[in-house]
């Protein structure tokens, strides 16, 4: 049986500010994220399979990337922990606003990189993940290809 790509694309808001960086998005600003997710993986072949015909249900893909990625980060503000900008968030927090502390520069590149690893841990061991795409707007994105990472 062939291996086949599976897509699902998903939409968040966020904000986020990159500290030391020498342009406007060092500024706490947001954007309308649109993220695509690529598995990989085999249709069932059993005909008495619920789900035969299919690599992964798309609304187990969605659940995964739900609670994940979209119910964590939507709405949200991502801002580097190991920065000044913990001052920043101590204070959004006490004044009861979502904000997520990362360990990295919360850029498309380093999201995605983060993204990957969060979906790879919850899908099934026959299903592999293939690529995700982050659009931070309509003409930017960062991509991950796990045959970039192997």
């Amino acid at each position: 049986m062939n291996n086949i790509r599976i897509t699902k694309k998903f939409s968040f808001e966020a904000g986020h500010a990159l500290y030391g960086y020498d342009g406007k998005c060092k500024n706490l600003h947001g954007h309308s994220y649109h993220l695509e997710v690529t598995v990989i993986g085999k249709p069932i072949t059993d005909p008495n399979h619920v789900k035969h015909g299919m690599v992964i249900d798309f609304g187990d893909l969605k659940r995964i990337v739900k609670s994940e990625i979209i119910d964590v980060f939507d709405h949200a503000i991502m801002l580097n922990k190991n920065t000044p900008h913990l001052e920043l968030a101590q204070d959004l927090m006490k004044r009861d606003h979502n904000v997520i502390l990362v360990d990295y520069q919360p850029s498309s590149e380093m999201m995605v990189i983060d993204f990957a690893q969060k979906i790879k841990k919850q899908l099934p061991e026959e299903i592999k993940l293939h690529s995700l795409i982050l659009h931070e707007t309509a003409t930017s994105y960062a991509s991950w290809y796990a045959s970039d990472n192997e």
